[in-house]
């Protein structure tokens, strides 16, 4: 079903959940997570751009140390 996409390189969850509940568990393995606070409605665009700066500012490793 997903063979023919891209991987996610990222994955923003909102609600304050810290979890990702069997959500493409082996498609997710080199994605960089972001835990937001907010609730879905209350995601806007800025804190969309928000996340997408944080995760600029991350340096990806894809499993190494």
């Amino acid at each position: 079903m997903t063979r023919d996409y891209p991987d996610p390189e990222l994955l923003i969850r909102t609600s304050g959940e810290q979890r990702v509940s069997n959500f493409l568990i082996w498609q997710l393995s080199y994605s960089e997570f972001i835990f937001n606070s907010k609730m879905w409605p209350d995601f806007d665009g800025e804190e969309l751009k928000a996340c997408i700066k944080t995760y600029q500012s991350r340096q990806r490793r894809f499993g190494g140390l």
